[in-house]
């Protein structure tokens, strides 16, 4: 752990020489969501393969870039993909951004997935607001010796996703006449798809809506003292009694349609925040 706390003291002296003020505001985007940024008065851009110790994407759909802009006169740090346990990325790299926003001062994190619906009253492009989720990873971006500057060794996680910028976005939804759903996320590793029989058990188990990401970036931001909102958009709807395959595309599609109601909610969050 204290090579990673190394290496993340070192990208963040990286960005701090290119960056005029540190960014309070942290948003990660999700598959198809890249472009939810383009509200940020950008400032200064850098690809993933140009930042030290930071991981590259390998996901077509994820576009690869941190982003540093205004917005309201707020530093915000974007950005434009994010990392998988499927790509072969360990926990700890995963979450490794979470360390740099931590470095940096970032104070509340503003996650948004695709994701796909285990909910029967969902339908495809809703956008639900994660109250809660549950880990079938079978990994944690905690293992291992403890970097007691970052946080403690058994942070509770009753509340990791603040009910007060749920709120916000409660609020947000009813400011931009956007309907919101409220739910519990389930993550697991992919990047197969669920059979059948999962997405039965994932609903008895209380999930609504299942992913590939956000649980180790969450857990690394509970660890970290930094507040979250996470947000998904249901891009395909499981039932199991009448299946239907999905591809990659079909998500993707899904998500472009519904990421500019995606960004006012952003918008509209982080204008309140200013």
């Amino acid at each position: 752990m204290e090579n990673e706390k190394l290496k993340a003291v070192e990208t963040v002296q990286f960005l701090k020489s290119y960056i005029k003020k540190t960014p309070q505001i942290g948003l990660m985007t999700g598959t198809g969501l890249g472009e939810i940024t383009k509200f940020l008065d950008k400032s200064v851009s850098f690809e993933y393969k140009d930042i030290p110790h930071f991981p590259v994407s390998t996901v077509k759909s994820h576009h690869g870039r941190l982003l540093f802009g205004d917005m309201c006169g707020e530093q915000l740090m974007a950005m434009q993909g994010r990392f998988h346990l499927y790509e072969g990325y360990s926990p700890l790299e995963v979450s490794f951004p979470i360390r740099v926003m931590q470095e940096l001062g970032v104070k509340v994190l503003i996650l948004s997935n695709a994701a796909g619906g285990l909910n029967p009253k969902y339908t495809e492009g809703d956008i639900m607001i994660i109250i809660d989720h549950i880990n079938l990873t079978g990994l944690n971006p905690l293992i291992g010796p403890n970097e007691d500057s970052w946080g403690i060794r058994f942070p509770d996680m009753t509340d990791a996703y603040d009910k007060e910028l749920i709120k916000l976005a409660e609020t947000a939804g009813r400011d931009e006449d956007i309907q919101l759903q409220k739910g519990v996320y389930v993550g697991l590793k992919g990047p197969s798809l669920e059979t059948c029989s999962e997405v039965r058990f994932l609903r008895t188990i209380g999930a609504d809506a299942v992913g590939f990401s956000t649980i180790q970036e969450v857990i690394a931001a509970v660890h970290a003292g930094i507040k979250v909102l996470g947000l998904s958009i249901i891009t395909n709807i499981h039932d199991p009694d009448n299946p239907k395959p999905i591809t990659a595309e079909e998500v993707i599609a899904v998500a472009d349609e519904a990421a500019p109601r995606l960004e006012a909610i952003i918008k509209n969050v982080v204008a309140t925040l200013c």
